[in-house]
């Protein structure tokens, strides 16, 4: 049997913000009858990998809505109308964490949740960083977190990190580091 690819017959926005939009399609399978698809479209996301010139890396603290409980997190979010995944990259490093880079590389990108979201997600890795004042945004606080990468490794191992697009990062991250 092969896979059967699927078109929407039907497509409706339910809701929208700056960053995510909310769709509902109907698609027809294969014996005719059209069937609903929720799901979130973005312009996209980005995961930023700083790395300290001792080798450190800098995540951030951050409480968690939906959770209830505090993240620790490589820096990141949505990409904003009109920019680049760089440059939203380097804002949210500033943002975030309350640094700049003047090394910035792509080094691969992921989907979050390719059943609930077209999101991609963008990593990159910064170096060279200088420390900068941190943008005040009023709905999002954050805390700068500088770990070893021992620290991280057992602090991914113990749970304390729990974030998937931070695990999804860092794993691209380890692959790539090993091919360089």
């Amino acid at each position: 049997m092969e896979l059967y690819p699927l078109r929407p017959a039907v497509r409706q926005q339910l809701a929208a913000n700056p960053y995510w939009e909310y769709w509902l399609d109907y698609y027809t399978i294969r014996d005719g009858s059209q069937q609903p698809y929720y799901y979130v479209h973005t312009r996209g996301s980005v995961m930023v990998i700083p790395i300290t010139a001792d080798g450190r890396f800098v995540l951030v603290r951050q409480f968690r809505y939906l959770w209830q409980r505090e993240s620790i997190e490589f820096p990141g979010g949505g990409v904003a109308e009109g920019s680049l995944p760089i440059q939203q990259a380097l804002r949210e490093l500033q943002e975030e964490a309350g640094y700049g880079a003047a090394t910035i590389e792509q080094i691969g990108e992921f989907n979050p949740m390719n059943g609930v979201t077209d999101e991609r997600c963008t990593v990159f890795v910064a170096r060279d960083l200088s420390a900068c004042t941190r943008a005040n945004d009023p709905v999002e606080e954050t805390l700068p977190l500088v770990l070893s990468r021992d620290e991280l490794t057992a602090r991914i191992a113990d749970g304390t990190i729990w974030d998937g697009m931070t695990l999804a990062a860092w794993a691209l991250f380890s692959a790539w580091q090993r091919e360089q």
